[in-house]
């Protein structure tokens, strides 16, 4: 028997293949809602971590030194990109690491883990930082007399500074090559580098730009 080879019955057969819809797809069930809202939570947090690490850090206030700048548990927002395009600059409010070094307390994992993530979204106090204010930089002399900062003999206007501190004559020291004299707003209830000397800009985390919480107390830095 011969078999007709046409080539319109062909395309005509091609187009109505093409032409003709797929067959549907099974629609993926849904996770359930209790495990859907773990895993959920658990990216937010790893997002959370991996910003706080690289970004934008929110940062407690645990002491008074910084009064009435920043009170005890407010919150801040630390800029960690700050000064990768720019240098430290004088009455800048800076994070860094804890100067005084020491040992670090032992930790299992998740303690660990639960540390970070509530650092990571200032719920808890940081374990190694500080936050103080900038006031002088490498190169430049500072000296205290009379209860007045001088920075290469010129007297610093400090607004910021909580009314009645009090501050010992100091100085002169002239800040080294690399580093940053700061000091916290509360003169009368600050450990700063009149007591730990200068900062060296490696150990800076990032620079604080703004208080997030609480809601009223929300401004720029």
């Amino acid at each position: 028997m011969a078999v007709i080879d046409d080539p319109d019955f062909r395309s005509t057969e091609r187009l109505r293949a093409e032409l003709e819809p797929p067959p549907p797809r099974r629609k993926k069930e849904p996770l359930p809602f209790w495990l859907e809202l773990p895993i959920l939570v658990l990216v937010a947090l790893a997002v959370a971590v991996v910003i706080k690490t690289f970004l934008v850090q929110a940062f407690y206030i645990p002491s008074s030194s910084m009064e009435d700048t920043l009170l005890i548990n407010d919150r801040v927002l630390v800029n960690k990109l700050a000064y990768r395009f720019g240098p430290v600059d004088r009455y800048h409010v800076i994070v860094f690491d804890d100067p005084r070094g020491g040992p670090t307390p032992d930790e299992s994992i998740l303690e660990a883990a639960v540390r970070n993530v509530g650092e990571a979204v200032g719920l808890a106090p940081p374990r190694s930082e500080f936050i103080k204010r900038v006031i002088a930089v490498e190169g430049e002399t500072v000296e205290i007399r009379d209860n007045v900062v001088y920075v290469d003999g010129v007297p610093l206007r400090e607004p910021y500074v909580k009314a009645g501190s009090r501050m010992p004559d100091f100085g002169p020291v002239t800040v080294p090559e690399g580093t940053v004299f700061v000091m916290g707003d509360n003169r009368n209830q600050s450990q700063d580098s009149r007591v730990f000397g200068p900062i060296p800009t490696d150990d800076v985390v990032g620079r604080a730009f703004v208080i997030m919480w609480p809601p009223g107390r929300w401004s720029g830095l």
